[in-house]
């Protein structure tokens, strides 16, 4: 590949997220002012000013447009167990790696804000595509312990169990946003409630999948 090739193709690749990242945008924008069950991907298209098709060759279905962490949420418990160091546990990765999560306020633990947070619980259409995400997340994560235990059963039960930790826990940070109350203060609270949904599990898989040495 020459050096102008190389040009070319980075130009390319940036027009590319910058036109997804605008669709997003606009998509967002319309959703939180009309509600999510009310807006078209032609409207989209129109805010957006590209055709029907470039939005969906990027959002294939209209819940993609609002739910646009979706692949590293679906990846998220798989690739952090993938990553761990030697000598720790698909559990106590995971653990950890929620703990710094909440510090940051993630958006993919839920931290959406008050309006973001509205418009899912309004929409049976998201609620829905959201439950989706939960179980392909639950899957992911099964399937990378079963590659590396090579136990499909135990594996899937553990996957099972962390997942369903995850998913109350992001619950619990929507149904405290949609009270009202701040990110500082639901990640106040999340922390303590990590701890304990985490210790429920603890005597079964803190030492299920150790990495070895």
């Amino acid at each position: 590949m020459t050096t102008t090739q190389a040009v070319t193709g980075g130009l390319r690749e940036l027009k590319k997220q910058q036109t997804r990242q605008a669709i997003s945008d606009h998509a967002t924008r319309l959703f939180i002012e009309r509600g999510f069950d009310k807006v078209t991907i032609a409207d989209v298209a129109a805010a957006a000013q590209v055709a029907k098709m470039t939005v969906t060759n990027y959002f294939p279905r209209k819940e993609d447009l609002a739910l646009d962490h979706q692949d590293e949420f679906v990846a998220s418990l798989a690739r952090t167990v993938a990553a761990r160091p030697a000598g720790e546990s698909a559990f106590g990765a995971l653990r950890a790696a929620y703990r710094g999560a909440i510090a940051r306020q993630d958006p993919v633990l839920g931290f959406s804000g008050p309006t973001f947070a509205r418009m899912i619980a309004d929409s049976p259409a998201l609620t829905a595509r959201l439950r989706d995400f939960h179980d392909l997340r639950e899957q992911a994560l099964a399937g990378e312990l079963a590659r590396e235990t090579g136990d499909v059963v135990r594996a899937r039960v553990a996957a099972a169990l962390l997942a369903a930790v995850h998913r109350t826990l992001f619950e619990e940070t929507l149904r405290r946003t949609l009270d009202g109350q701040t990110n500082p203060e639901i990640a106040a609270a999340l922390a303590v409630s990590t701890e304990e949904a985490f210790a429920v599990l603890e005597p079964a898989l803190r030492d299920y999948a150790v990495r070895e040495v």
